[in-house]
């Protein structure tokens, strides 16, 4: 039954945890516009592309926020609650740290599963969208942005040149075209004004030209005999087509990444990858054994018998060889060698991506286990590090905050490097950083159910105070002579 202390820790909790993780959210989408902000300017996105850029970025770094948040609110809420010695009227009253952490516990319970089914359901296929328009947006063409002066070749087959500008950039003067025939010359256009915009559509830019000349050369390539062509105009027309200035949609078919992958999905993958041994022992017969003639001989029980009385008197095998036939023999044998040497070479490449795709694999379904569970590791250090420092704000909580999140991500990505390099198993390595937080939790709890003085600057001035008094009576007992009789 829900008590009324049970509402005052709730109240006290969702404000925090709702500007926690709206800012975690915020700074996390931010990150990855940092990393692709060179991809992204310049390629003319309209609004709704850039809308749905943010959209599947927030949705992937949804798993990521509600840990972080998890740990900032609960600081924040226990600091606050004993900043204004709340939590020393609760204890007073007889009620243990474990009891009015319980309504926080449950809701971190609840956020648990609510990252797993983000991450388990909903990223995987954000990730898939958000690859496909990632890659449709960095492999598209600049928007266009002819300047004065400057040699513009982003138009397939085409380099233009503006000498000048008006201020509506729609009026332009000194215009210079070169048209890419791949034959002679290239064909070129000059024209003393002109209007350019761009059609409705989007599809087409036209240049409305006037006063100027057309110059071509016609005739075989490889001769001199060509026509040299030059016609004067007073209004000409030129349309440019910008089919491929036209962000395409690549088919989400087009990707395949682990992480695009559910739980149920990266069990069947993890299942047909575990199932090398038989693949290979079966490719190795078919590939290999062909190159090995001996092995023929070799039945079921064994190898057949050979007469070893006739190897007797033969003290090198190769004197079994007759001369004529023996350097032929051997290249023979050697060939064999190497075909032997190379298909092997092949198998154990191939082997080697195989184990490393099961490694990924098993990353990712550890990764989305680890993520969940991470809220309720950094629940139980951020509330009773906040009733230790019994501070509120922004201030002191967001500095933890950021230590134990920087220390989470930290030994997670290490975790995560030992796995790819072969240095620890998926298991260690992905729960690596919840089996050095979970001790810390621990420890922070049962020192919060004592009242201690971990963070309390008086006390440890005392104790190095008292320490420091120690010594000096102790120098002092040294220093002081002995009386004779």
């Amino acid at each position: 039954m829900i008590k009324k202390l049970d509402i005052l820790i709730i109240r006290a909790f969702v404000g925090p945890f709702i500007g926690a993780f709206l800012i975690s959210l915020f700074v996390l989408i931010m990150q990855f516009f940092w990393l692709y902000i060179d991809d992204l300017v310049g390629k003319g996105l309209d609004l709704i592309t850039i809308f749905k850029l943010i959209g599947l970025v927030a949705l992937y770094w949804v798993p990521i926020a509600l840990p972080l948040a998890l740990l900032f609110s609960s600081i924040m809420t226990f600091g606050n609650l004993g900043e204004k010695f709340e939590l020393v009227a609760i204890k007073a009253a007889g009620i243990p740290l474990l009891r009015f952490m319980r309504p926080l516990l449950v809701i971190a319970i609840l956020m648990t599963g609510l990252a797993f089914l983000f991450a388990n359901n909903i990223t995987p296929v954000t990730q898939l969208k958000l690859a496909a328009l990632k890659y449709d947006i960095i492999v598209s063409k600049p928007a266009i942005d002819i300047k004065e002066g400057v040699f513009y070749d982003k138009l397939d087959g085409y380099v233009i040149k503006l000498g000048k500008k008006e201020k509506n950039d729609s009026i332009i003067h000194n215009i210079v075209i070169f048209e890419k025939n791949y034959g002679l010359q290239d064909q070129m256009l000059v024209a003393e004004t002109g209007v350019m915009r761009v059609t409705a559509d989007k599809k087409f830019l036209e240049f409305t030209m006037r006063n100027g000349w057309r110059y071509e050369e016609r005739g075989p390539r490889g001769t001199t005999a060509t026509e040299y062509i030059r016609m004067g105009f007073k209004e000409y027309k030129k349309v440019f087509d910008l089919k491929s200035f036209q962000m395409s949609k690549t088919g989400d078919s087009a990707f395949y990444d682990p992480k695009m992958l559910s739980m149920r999905q990266l069990n069947t993958a993890i299942d047909s990858l575990t199932s090398m041994d038989s693949f290979y022992r079966r490719k190795t017969r078919t590939e290999i054994t062909p190159y090995i003639r001996f092995a023929r001989y070799a039945t079921d029980t064994g190898w057949t018998k050979v007469n070893r009385d006739s190897l007797k008197q033969v003290a090198r095998f190769d004197q079994l060889i007759p001369d004529s036939i023996r350097t032929s023999v051997q290249d023979a044998a050697v060939g064999q060698i190497n075909s032997i040497k190379g298909a092997s070479g092949l198998l154990v490449a191939d082997f080697n991506e195989r184990y490393k795709s099961l490694l990924f694999h098993e990353i990712e379904w550890h990764r989305k286990l680890t993520l969940s569970i991470a809220c309720i590791v950094l629940f139980l250090i951020g509330a009773p590090l906040g009733s230790i420092i019994r501070k509120g704000g922004l201030g002191l909580p967001l500095v933890f905050a950021i230590i134990f999140f920087v220390i989470f991500h930290l030994f997670n990505t290490f975790g995560e490097k030992f796995v790819r390099s072969e240095q620890t198993s998926p298991f260690v390595g992905m729960w690596l950083s919840t089996f050095i937080l979970i001790p810390i939790g621990i420890f922070l709890t049962y020192k919060a159910m004592r009242d201690s003085q971990l963070f309390n600057q008086e006390f440890y001035y005392r104790t190095f105070k008292r320490i420091r008094n120690i010594w000096t009576n102790f120098k002092d007992r040294k220093n002081t002579p002995t009386p004779t009789a």
